[in-house]
């Protein structure tokens, strides 16, 4: 909508294909000097070679913990769970509102209308994580988001 915004979201994707993309975001991520991450606030895997790519930053990132939500189904089908590095979790986000989560991948993430049914307290925090961990959290096989 915003021509810079644009702009500068079109920069980033173009970088993914620049060799030294892994290195740049795993210095990047380590100097923030945070426990956590979460990936793609705007956007989605793009293709395997970056979902790999993204796996090889996670490595690099050994003290951090990785969150990735996404809608790219077919990039996760074409990938065993194993193959995911320890310190990250993908959570595949259902595809409509109050629908159920997907069955094939382990970990995932849902809409829901229900205030009853939302596992995510950010609505009653500001819209911010705060103290929560819950999206990072492999014990947590499905988070909840209240629509807004």
């Amino acid at each position: 909508m915003y021509k810079g915004v644009k702009a500068a979201q079109y920069k980033r994707l173009k970088s993914i294909k620049n060799p030294l993309w892994v290195r740049a975001m795993a210095a990047q991520i380590n100097s923030f000097k945070t426990k956590v991450f979460r990936w793609h606030d705007a956007g989605d895997i793009q293709n395997i070679k970056h979902l790999l790519k993204i796996f090889k930053v996670c490595k690099l990132t050994p003290g951090v913990k990785h969150w990735m939500p996404t809608k790219e189904a077919q990039f996760l089908k074409h990938i065993s769970i194993d193959r995911v590095p320890k310190n990250l979790i993908i959570r595949l986000s259902g595809t409509n509102i109050d629908g159920a989560a997907g069955k094939f991948w382990k970990y995932s993430s849902t809409v829901t209308t229900d205030p009853k049914k939302a596992t995510c307290p950010a609505p009653t925090q500001g819209g911010k994580c705060l103290d929560c961990r819950a999206c990072w959290n492999k014990r947590v096989k499905n988070i909840a988001y209240l629509k807004h």
